[in-house]
């Protein structure tokens, strides 16, 4: 028992370290030619939300309480989950020659990914946290539960990478047809907007946008220093549970399709 226990230990520290590496490279190729380097990290989300607090205030921060940190909290949230899935769906056509001559599970490249992103939202949290010092909004003790909702949108933007990795091997022009996806999907979480300001229906639809949902639950902890509902709870959990455990199974199913496409 304890042999087989060692071999496993083994096993996934020699993927954790691989998806480590993955994740190193793709870092410093994105910033591979930038003088700022990861910089931009912090600085991407700081200048985006000046860009949108000078464009939407006077239209969206009237019924809004700390409208930068409102709009901020929102466009990290959103970028993360768009983060994982964009990258993630590129990931095995990237890696073609080293899927071919290598033996490792493949589902770590799309994982890597992921874990790319998830580093990119740490920095973003560091423009958040400056941002929040000079509203003069300080954290609560709610903020030990955001760790928890970052999990379950991981999970989540994980399985739908792994769709998307698949479908991409196959038809490459899904690639443009997910960005359209995507900008309805940021149209439809509320990021610079209330949807409280909504109509009942509009509303309805908003809810029903399982981003929306992480993003609301973000702003709880972060914002207003209150606990998610158990609903809320209970609509991340599913999401991000099932949807990982979905795109896993249909990985693992079309393996043999893929390696045989590419």
């Amino acid at each position: 028992m304890r042999t087989g226990n060692k071999k496993k230990k083994s096993k996934f520290m020699q993927y954790w370290f691989l998806i480590q590496e993955l994740s190193g490279r793709e870092i410093k190729r994105k910033y591979a030619r930038s003088f700022l380097g990861i910089l931009w990290s912090v600085l991407n989300p700081l200048l985006t939300m000046i860009v949108l607090s000078v464009v939407f205030t006077y239209m969206f921060s009237r019924n809004i309480d700390h409208y930068p940190v409102y709009l901020l909290c929102g466009q990290i949230i959103y970028t993360l989950f768009s983060g994982i899935t964009n990258a993630s769906m590129t990931a095995l056509v990237d890696n073609k020659n080293m899927l071919i001559k290598v033996k490792f599970p493949r589902m770590i490249f799309p994982l890597s990914r992921g874990v790319t992103a998830l580093a990119n939202f740490g920095y973003s949290l560091i423009a958040l946290a400056i941002v929040m010092v000079f509203s003069r909004l300080w954290p609560s003790i709610y903020i030990l539960f955001i760790p928890f909702i970052i999990l379950f949108l991981f999970l989540f933007g994980n399985g739908v990478g792994y769709v998307l990795s698949i479908l991409y091997v196959f038809f490459a022009d899904i690639k443009h047809l997910y960005s359209v996806l995507l900008t309805l999907l940021m149209y439809c979480s509320a990021i610079f907007y209330s949807a409280n300001q909504l109509s009942p229906t509009m509303k309805m639809v908003i809810s029903a946008n399982p981003v929306y949902v992480y993003i609301t639950c973000f702003r709880k902890c972060m914002i207003y220093a209150t606990m998610p509902s158990w609903v809320e709870w209970m609509q991340m959990a599913v999401w991000g549970i099932c949807t990982y455990v979905i795109g896993c199974y249909v990985f693992k199913k079309s393996q043999n399709a893929i390696m045989q496409k590419l």
